[in-house]
């Protein structure tokens, strides 16, 4: 086995063009490691994201707002029960793969 060569590692697998396996990622940093987070409203509808464990989850918060149609303002996104700063990351909260985000409506009024 050559040096470039490691168990695990698709090596072109027979291929013999010197220039077939230069898109493989040969080696992936784990803080780097893209993770599939989904986001569940209250109406139990899903969205899918998959996003680097080191990208804020501003740019996640941004997305859904975006595909839903709503404003940010008006919605929460709580992980653990905990509400999310925009600047956290994934690699922050110690998320994992599957990881869910709930999204709730924020509430306004409640005094007589």
């Amino acid at each position: 086995m050559s040096a470039k060569e490691e168990p695990g590692l698709n090596n072109n697998n027979g291929n013999e063009g010197g220039n077939a396996g230069e898109d493989q990622p040969v080696d992936v940093k784990p803080s780097d490691e893209q993770i599939n987070i989904k986001v569940i409203n209250q109406a139990n509808q899903e969205v899918y994201f998959k996003i680097k464990k080191t990208t804020p989850l501003r740019k996640l918060m941004d997305s859904y707002c975006s595909r839903q149609g709503v404003s940010q303002n008006s919605i929460r996104f709580l992980y653990d029960g905990q509400r999310l700063d925009q600047n956290a990351t994934p690699a922050s909260l110690g998320m994992e793969n599957n990881d869910i985000i709930d999204v709730a409506l924020t509430q306004t009024g409640g005094s007589f």
